[in-house]
């Protein structure tokens, strides 16, 4: 069966979600939309679609043109299995003591390693990306150094990689929170594939927003894996959440981007201990002092 992809860009992100609502009425309807914001920090937003018969571009020409978008390019792509194509193409990642791999590829999991099963057909974050990479570097450098985080919250979990990653080498339960409930859904697939039901709690929360995570508070380790512009936004309640030396691992920030998130985490009384860089990407660890 074909599958068509329909995409295009707008710069404010109410005006991409309302777009978006409007696409997904059009008949034939598309299986799936969303907005992304686009990460070069332009701060536009991509507004895609996903049909399995051919979209009617006039109905996607006058939405672009009423919400002021460029028109969208539609493109189809070719007949195959991608999720059994993106297996092939990812290798198993080792990240310092994590090793994070598709259960395809289970065989390959080194005996002393710490092993986190994500496959191919889950949500973002299986370890390949610079950014889940980086995080789960700083969280193994953390822990090596002597620290021991009794009370820990993944935000914008995804796959909830992180989250899992501290249960494994710590006995305490982890909370991991994103605001799409298919996230929630996905890290939980994760974490019982993992054997680790009752040991990660996922919960569904934009930021901070969820009484689970109100009561849990304060943390003494947080992730927040996501974009600048949220990163930005949360400073205020990360710093509010955050127990007295505790740590924030942030990541999700390009290189020309980490000096803001710096600045403003300083701010909330954060200061910087470690920065490393993957490919595009920046991961930053901050102390709450």
């Amino acid at each position: 069966m074909p599958t068509y992809t329909a995409f295009t860009t707008l710069a404010d992100r109410a005006e991409a979600d309302a777009l978006e609502a409007h696409v997904a009425e059009i008949d034939p309807a598309p299986y799936g939309t969303g907005v992304f914001e686009i990460e070069d920090g332009s701060g536009r937003y991509e507004i895609g679609a996903y049909f399995t018969e051919k979209p009617n571009e006039v109905a996607l020409a006058i939405l672009a043109a009423v919400h002021g978008a460029q028109d969208f390019a539609v493109s189809e792509l070719p007949d195959q299995d991608w999720v059994a194509h993106v297996r092939r193409e990812l290798a198993p990642v080792a990240a310092g003591r994590f090793f994070v791999y598709g259960s395809h590829d289970a065989d390959k999991v080194p005996a002393e390693a710490i092993a986190l099963k994500i496959d191919a057909a889950m949500a973002f974050g299986t370890g390949h990306h610079g950014t889940t990479l980086g995080c789960l570097l700083a969280l193994d450098a953390l822990e090596k150094a002597g620290f021991h985080a009794k009370n820990t919250v993944d935000i914008g979990c995804g796959t909830a990689v992180l989250a899992m990653a501290a249960a494994k080498i710590w006995p305490e339960t982890v909370l991991a929170s994103d605001i799409d409930p298919i996230a929630v859904e996905t890290a939980q697939a994760n974490v019982d594939s993992n054997d680790l039901a009752g040991r990660v709690v996922c919960l569904e929360a934009a930021g901070f927003g969820n009484p689970s995570l109100a009561q849990a508070a304060p943390f003494d380790l947080i992730f927040a894996n996501i974009l600048k512009g949220p990163l930005l936004a949360l400073a205020p309640d990360m710093g509010r959440s955050c127990a007295e030396s505790g740590y924030a691992i942030l990541s999700g920030i390009l290189h020309e981007q980490a000096d803001d998130v710096i600045a403003a985490y300083e701010a909330e009384g954060f200061g910087l201990q470690h920065r490393n860089e993957h490919g595009d990407w920046t991961t930053l660890v901050l102390k709450k002092s």
